[in-house]
């Protein structure tokens, strides 16, 4: 039977401690620090980072990519075909984009279920105006899985209810998420939860109380307590993810990676989602399950505080003299086209004639000027050191100064990379880098000019 292979998240490094909000706004402070994606990533950037730790073979994909996003960077224009490339996928892998609604997380893993063999990844950036319990409680990060018959959680049943509710609703471009009242909410969701969690457990033949973890995933605070009481406070602990906040359309992925990681052989996980409906999913742990290695391992690691000025500023809610540099010019599609083995995959090329390893790719070798000789050479996980670096308080980023390093590649090349994630952080000559893909910036017509950087590792995991 199919089921998920392997998993993994990315949660940035960035954390808003939810008091600030409070001291700045005049409101009741908030307990703990919420994820925050840096002012270069976006939905897109999210899940490249979740695919590329979540796939351990690219050959052994041959079926689709399921993307799912409330806040997809382009519409009309394919985000998931992005992801895919830059998450090394073959171009052989079919992408489809589920965006839009928050139940897109939900529906992509029953999507890639029901192919039986593909990448499932949802990310999100939650935030609204400033004030709001979107932006307090709310998550960036996102949640990877590949689907396939060699199994560490084989799907065991799945109950799907869809239920037109106008309770939360937000138009495509708008900051603010409207919602109705909480008691309506709770009034129609709970039955919903409680219909398809006895739906489920029914087809799987077992009672409550066999599960080893259970993962609820709504928007809704109210629908979340109720149905949360029907089990125990050990079936519900999902450690350090319980107190991220709600991850949107990755929600569901972020919880269901916490459970497995929580869980054994032969142990029995329910993942419940509960919005525009329910969708519930009984997974049973198999032998060859070795928690580890899934990203979760960082969360309490590296994290850097975000002012919340800074937040608001690289949400766009709080607009600020910009450098005085000249406009950004946009990629060119042709030349990004051409490029786009190392532009968005990360590939270098590997002369035939000399061995020298050329960043970026090149007709002609640096070395030997050997024409058309050149190899491809995959180096998101060729180990990498920073070589020099440099301040530069001329750079277009949002912030300066931006830091740009050479760095060392393990056998050969070196390439000026810009830092991410290093403000505030001390990065020596010889110190370790790992590439991550981020947006270098938006030109005046929309276009997002995606570029690889590097940035600092983190203990614990890349």
């Amino acid at each position: 039977m199919a089921g998920i292979e392997s998993y993994a998240v990315y949660v940035p490094s960035g954390r808003l401690v939810r008091a600030a909000i409070g001291e700045t706004l005049g409101t009741p402070r908030g307990r703990g620090a919420r994820p925050v994606a840096s002012y270069d990533e976006d939905s897109t950037t999210l899940a490249v980072a979740a695919v590329r730790r979540a796939v351990v073979s690219a050959r052994d994909i041959d079926g689709s990519l399921w993307f799912a996003t409330s806040r997809p960077a382009y519409l009309e224009k394919s985000n998931a075909a992005t992801v895919a490339t830059a998450g090394g996928l073959p171009e052989g892998c079919a992408a489809y984009d589920v965006g839009g609604a928050l139940r897109g997380g939900a529906g992509a893993l029953r999507a890639g279920l029901a192919e039986g063999s593909a990448v499932v990844v949802a990310s999100d950036l939650r935030y609204a105006l400033p004030g709001s319990v979107d932006e307090s409680e709310g998550a960036d990060a996102s949640a990877g899985f590949v689907v396939g018959p060699q199994a560490v959680a084989e799907l065991v049943a799945s109950v799907s209810i869809t239920r037109e509710l106008l309770e939360r609703w937000r138009e495509p471009g708008e900051t603010r998420t409207h919602t109705w009242e909480d008691r309506f909410g709770a009034e129609e969701y709970v039955p919903l939860g409680q219909r398809a969690l006895d739906d489920v457990l029914d087809r799987c033949e077992i009672k409550s109380e066999d599960l080893r973890k259970v993962v609820i995933s709504t928007p809704h605070s109210r629908t979340g307590a109720a149905l949360q009481k029907k089990f125990s406070a050990e079936q519900g602990d999902l450690g350090a993810v319980a107190d991220l906040g709600y991850a949107g359309a990755a929600d569901l992925g972020v919880g269901l990676v916490a459970a497995f990681e929580a869980a054994a052989p032969g142990d029995l996980v329910l993942a419940m989602s509960v919005v525009d409906g329910a969708d519930a999913f009984v997974f049973r742990m198999t032998e060859r399950h070795r928690p580890g290695g899934s990203g979760l391992e960082t969360l309490g690691t590296s994290t850097a505080e975000i002012s919340y000025a800074d937040f608001l500023t690289w949400r766009g809610l709080l607009p600020r003299e910009p450098a005085r540099r000249p406009a950004l010019k946009p990629p060119v599609p042709p030349a990004s086209l051409r490029a786009s083995g190392w532009k968005f995959g990360f590939v270098a090329g590997r002369c035939r004639e000399c061995e020298y390893r050329n960043l970026p790719p090149r007709r002609v070798c640096l070395r030997c000027n050997a024409r058309d000789s050149s190899e491809p050479e995959p180096m998101i996980d060729v180990p990498a050191y920073v070589a020099t670096l440099t301040d530069d308080w001329l750079s277009e980023s949002v912030q300066l100064p931006a830091k740009v390093a050479a760095v060392d590649f393990e056998g050969g090349g070196r390439f000026e990379f810009e830092l991410a994630d290093a403000a505030g952080r001390t990065v020596n000559p010889g110190d370790p880098v790992v590439p991550t893909f981020r947006v270098a910036g938006v030109a005046d017509n929309k276009v997002r000019n995606y570029i690889w950087k590097v940035r600092p590792h983190r203990e614990g995991g890349c």
